[in-house]
């Protein structure tokens, strides 16, 4: 015993001593996480400039709290119509036998989350949890230590510990809440450390979701108009300086095309993060190092930079958002998810290579295409595998709640996001009550294929066949 497993154990107590919350209480402590966001915005908009150094106010609210108000706002519409028994088809000779699906809790919840939204990616799932029922025990990323620190001290303020905990720390407290017996535990971050936390989750054959990220590829058809696909990419690639699980990873784009994309990628950089105050920054040293190095590594082998905003260094910038042409194939920088303001451009022969392309890496978390060739787009459809689509922009698939949010392959399992959250951490238990026909004793059940067997049932047999 230490004090994870009991804590752990306390959690569990208190949900048993209540396994099947009513509507109203579920839709009440989905109410104190939104008055929670709500009532503290200013100062958890301060503690993300204190972990990022530069992080707009106005970009916070639209890429976490937005995201946390909507995930209320659409669970709250939707809650009791979820809750409710699904009725499932019963074969005929089940007589007049019903068959339903009841949604059940499954207890305590484990989320990890991580660093690059720091509020949003550890309350939606909470959410999803809590409307599904069950307890929630926390454990966000060290890396973001202040927004951890004051969010967790915001929930210890909002919530009973038996309802929804929090444990900050590093990996001392990382590696023993991955080990506990959860009910369900969804983690968010990269794949190597999604590896150990399914390694550890194992042991107790505890259920995981992984939201592991990847290689988002950007698919600029010929169809497509380079002015607006520009514009799309240049917000994807450097919102929160591209520290995004589905910011554009690298562009895929015909050798006809590629000198006006730059053009226009640069104009739509400039015109949107000028401003340096615009422009998050890395989150720590090493963030910043790692970048650094992705570059000079891609310079090295052969690869040309192109700098996306023409006032360099402006307000003290401690990084230059950039693309790169020309990238060797063994360059890191096409192998290794970039997570940063860093966008390789890379020339194809057509939409067959393209698909080729994205294929020959593993599944990403996301993909986006642009064009108006409906042929180019449903081969794109067809013969690739992503976690998510999103046709003409980027990022908008995961903002719509009736959508589910999660990976394939190396980009994770599982998803959540409005229904498909609430049914991942819920039990569909099925239910099948036993009836004869209109009421009588005839096909009722099991009686008539009980022994002693006779051509009573050889001619069910050949019935069912």
């Amino acid at each position: 015993m230490n004090r994870f497993t009991i804590q752990f154990d306390e959690i569990k107590a208190a949900y048993a001593a209540e396994p099947n919350p009513t509507l109203e209480v579920r839709l009440e402590r989905i109410g104190r996480i939104e008055k929670m966001i709500a009532a503290n915005e200013e100062k958890l908009c301060k503690a993300l400039i204190a972990d990022f150094g530069v992080r707009h106010p106005i970009e916070t609210r639209l890429a976490e709290f937005q995201m946390v108000y909507q995930a209320c706002k659409y669970s709250r519409k939707h809650l009791k119509h979820w809750m409710r028994p699904v009725p499932m088809e019963t074969p005929w000779y089940m007589g007049s036998s019903e068959a339903w699906l009841e949604n059940q809790s499954i207890g305590v919840v484990g989320i990890m989350s991580p660093w690059n939204y720091p509020i949003q990616l550890a309350l939606l799932p909470a959410i999803a949890a809590l409307a599904a029922g069950n307890r929630v025990w926390l454990k966000p990323s060290e890396r973001s230590s202040r927004t951890s620190g004051f969010l967790a001290g915001l929930i210890q303020e909002y919530f009973h510990p038996s309802e929804f905990c929090v444990s900050t720390g590093g990996s001392d407290v990382a590696e023993p809440f991955a080990a506990l017996p959860f009910a369900h535990l969804l983690f968010t971050g990269s794949e190597a450390i999604g590896k150990k936390v399914m390694r550890a989750a194992a042991e107790n054959l505890t259920p995981v979701t992984l939201e592991l990220g990847g290689k988002t590829p950007a698919i600029v058809d010929t169809s497509a108009k380079l002015k607006d696909t520009a514009a799309a990419i240049a917000y994807g690639k450097l919102l929160n300086s591209g520290q995004t699980c589905i910011a554009p990873d690298y562009v895929l784009i015909e050798s006809s095309s590629q000198a006006e994309f730059i053009q226009e990628l640069q104009a739509a950089a400039q015109t949107q993060f000028s401003n340096p105050e615009e422009l998050t920054g890395p989150i720590d040293d090493a963030q910043l190092e790692r970048w650094q190095h992705l570059v000079s590594d891609a310079v090295e082998r052969g690869a040309k930079v192109i700098p996306l905003l023409n006032n360099p260094a402006a307000g003290g910038r401690r990084f230059e958002p950039l693309a790169l042409i020309d990238v060797p194939h063994d360059a890191r920088v096409l192998h290794e998810e970039i997570f940063g303001p860093i966008l390789p451009i890379i020339t194809v022969a057509d939409t067959v290579a393209a698909i080729a392309y994205v294929n020959s890496t593993p599944n990403p978390l996301a993909l986006y295409w642009f064009g108006k060739n409906k042929k180019h787009l449903q081969q794109m459809i067809e013969n690739t595998r992503s976690g998510g689509i999103t046709i003409n922009d980027v990022f908008l698939h995961a903002t719509v709640d009736s959508l589910p949010f999660g990976g394939v392959g190396a980009s994770g399992m599982g998803s959540y996001h409005g229904k498909a959250g609430f049914d991942t951490f819920s039990h569909q238990k099925p239910i099948l009550q036993v009836r004869g026909l209109f009421g009588t004793s005839l096909l009722k059940g099991t009686q008539a294929v009980r022994p002693p067997h006779g051509k009573k049932v050889e001619q069910l047999l050949r019935r069912l066949k």
